[in-house]
């Protein structure tokens, strides 16, 4: 026999390669997961409200910000000029014991700018899912630009960063406003999506302020893809109601196998109860890569969680990346 194996051939040297990338992306997952225990009672011992009902606790990074899944997402595409009248608004959310932007849409109701109007969304007002949240103040003074050069500028007053938080919650709501101010200008085809879209961010009408203590506004930003949660329920909205069904489930998510999970609780007096169905949905562009998923159920009336999710194959019933929504289901009509 040689004294070395013999080298392996090239599709078995890809395979071998896209099994460390799937190890990886899983052991990204499952090391955020681990001081989940840590960070809650972390949150625990931060409880408390602000003024706007916002959870004091949401001001602080978790323990395992250190080492975050988020780097399972390396590019956030943008999103698609729409001839509906809708507002794109990036929130933050918590997942295994991390802090994500997942995006929900409001309906247009001024007759501002579009960007001005999502800023003034996301710096106002809350989220639809209680599971998000924000820690903007609303300003008194905001305004937005593009440039011939693809960069868009927003002007915001400095009472806009009041509350104090840590540098991980600084950073993401810095990335907050980049992904609401350029989804509201692609949706409306106010920029040209072809090429790199930068937002310069002045205070007061001056460039260099420090945001929330933390982050220096003193050169133009982009999409922080890593940021970007790695399973994201786009629709149905939380506390939605549907009177026919089916019920059709649309989202976002990466995995390291291109496949992702989904459970269906029943809801009993705001107690989540047994599981009613579950399955499995598969991300088209494959494993180890963003994409859109779609499935459908036709559960009978009642109340329910769904949740999508990714299994740890190392830890058979934990969840990882999970996010969940609440649905009521009046009636069985069915198309």
């Amino acid at each position: 026999m040689p004294a070395f194996s013999p080298a392996p051939s090239r599709r078995h040297a890809v395979c071998a390669d896209v099994s460390r990338r799937e190890r990886r992306t899983v052991e990204r997952l499952r090391m955020v997961d681990r001081f989940a225990i840590l960070g809650l009672s972390l949150s625990l011992a931060l409880a408390g409200c602000t003024s706007d009902g916002t959870g004091e606790g949401d001001a602080t990074m978790p323990a395992s910000s250190t080492t975050s899944s988020s780097a399972l997402v390396t590019d956030a595409p943008l999103e698609t000029a729409t001839a509906s009248q809708t507002l794109p608004v990036y929130w933050l959310g918590r997942s295994n014991d991390d802090v994500f932007l997942y995006r929900e849409f409001f309906p247009s109701k001024s007759t501002d700018d579009p960007m001005v109007a999502a800023l003034r969304t996301m710096m106002s007002s809350k989220p639809n899912d209680p599971d998000y949240f924000s820690l903007w103040n609303s300003p008194s003074r905001l305004g937005a630009s593009i440039s011939a050069k693809n960069v868009i500028t927003v002007d915001v007053s400095a009472d806009a960063f009041g509350q104090k938080v840590d540098e991980g919650i600084a950073k993401r709501s810095i990335a907050q406003l980049v992904y609401t101010a350029t989804a509201a200008a692609a949706m409306a085809g106010l920029v040209d999506t072809s090429s790199s879209i930068q937002v310069s961010v002045l205070v007061d009408g001056h460039t260099g302020y420090d945001a929330f203590g933390h982050v220096s506004l003193d050169k133009p930003l982009t999409r922080d893809a890593s940021l970007v949660a790695p399973v994201w329920i786009i629709d149905p909205s939380n506390d939605a109601t549907y009177k026919t069904l089916p019920l059709k489930v649309e989202g976002q998510g990466i995995s390291p196998t291109g496949n992702l999970s989904w459970s269906l609780a029943k809801v009993s007096n705001d107690t989540v109860g047994e599981e009613y169905l579950n399955g499995t949905v598969a991300i088209p562009e494959g494993p180890n890569e963003l994409g859109n998923f779609s499935f459908s159920l036709i559960p009978p009336p009642g109340a329910y969680q769904l949740s999508v999710f990714l299994d740890d194959p190392q830890a058979p019933g934990k969840r990882l990346g999970v996010d969940t929504k609440m649905v009521r289901i009046a009636g069985q009509n069915v198309k």
